[in-house]
């Protein structure tokens, strides 16, 4: 009972903000976003506490603006969600301005494949459905949310916009292997761990885990392996493009074990990753816990 009125509730929602004019539908976004923060509640106070490590200078009356506005980007991604399907191919491809985008062309050009790692920031799904309507369609992986109603209306949204969607709880290494082989993109959102195998990496000096995933299919099948990085603007999104280095994964590739050198690959994306959310923290929209306790450190590693 509980999970059939969630699952109507998020179809009332999503049909609703569709439906509103888009001033209105953001001008309400932006409301949400105020008055959810200043309940204050368990995900506000998560994003704080992660942009305390984050923005560490910043003075308790600049780290509440920073979270407020934090909030009201994650506001805004949502908004964006329940309207998307309903864009047009000019509203998708006008919204979206793009830095170092040859990184991902030139590999599916070529067919060496391409493997993007990114954090959950901005509106990853705009990206998606930019790169799906110049005719690069891409392979994710999506968490599996509950109940099932809602993953499969998240799973039908994504569809459509042109990508193809694999379940975190599914075996998804040998499909996402096939796809990178094939010469094709796969995007992985990997600055959070959804298994019990993260692997440990220094974050902003502090210990988080992160999927080996991307590390293993670099391994694997040796696609050009790059971060992206999706920041919002006044118009719609950016996306920076940014190389993982070749330094390490070549010296990754010399390494006698796979753990070693899956560490080592899994750091320099976590890298990757510190360096751009430095420069937009507002739109990185953490709102779980990633840092792991010093106790927990090494465990189950």
């Amino acid at each position: 009972m509980k999970s059939n009125l969630l699952y109507l509730s998020y179809r009332f929602i999503w049909w609703f903000i569709s439906v509103l004019p888009s001033s209105v539908a953001y001008k309400l976004a932006t409301l949400t976003g105020k008055f959810i923060y200043s309940r204050n509640g368990k995900g506000v106070k998560r994003l704080r506490s992660n942009y305390q490590v984050v923005a560490s200078n910043l003075s308790p009356s600049d780290l509440e603006r920073l979270t407020k506005s934090g909030i009201i980007s994650y506001w805004r991604y949502w908004c964006d969600t329940f309207r998307l399907n309903k864009w047009n191919k000019t509203q998708i491809l006008n919204g979206v301005q793009l830095k170092n985008e040859n990184l991902l062309i030139d590999a599916v050009s070529s067919k060496r494949g391409c493997l993007v790692a990114l954090p959950h920031a901005g509106n990853w799904d705009h990206a998606g459905a930019y790169f799906c309507q110049i005719g690069i369609p891409l392979t994710t992986v999506a968490e599996k949310l509950e109940p099932e109603k809602i993953f499969l209306k998240f799973l039908d949204y994504r569809q459509k916009i042109g990508m193809e969607i694999l379940s975190h709880k599914e075996k998804t290494i040998p499909t996402l292997k096939e796809r990178l082989s094939s010469g094709k993109l796969v995007a992985l959102v990997a600055d959070r761990d959804l298994s019990k195998n993260g692997i440990e990496v220094e974050f902003f000096g502090k210990t988080a885990k992160m999927p080996a995933g991307p590390a293993l299919l670099w391994l694997q099948t040796g696609a050009d392996f790059i971060t992206a990085f999706v920041s919002y603007t006044s118009k719609g999104i950016h996306i920076q493009f940014d190389q993982v280095s070749e330094t390490v994964l070549q010296q990754a590739k010399q390494l006698p074990d796979q753990t070693s050198a899956i560490k080592i690959i899994t750091q320099e994306m976590a890298k990757n990753f510190e360096r751009r959310i430095k420069e937009s923290p507002v739109d990185w929209h953490m709102l779980q816990r990633i840092w792991i306790e010093p106790q927990e450190i090494h465990r189950n590693s």
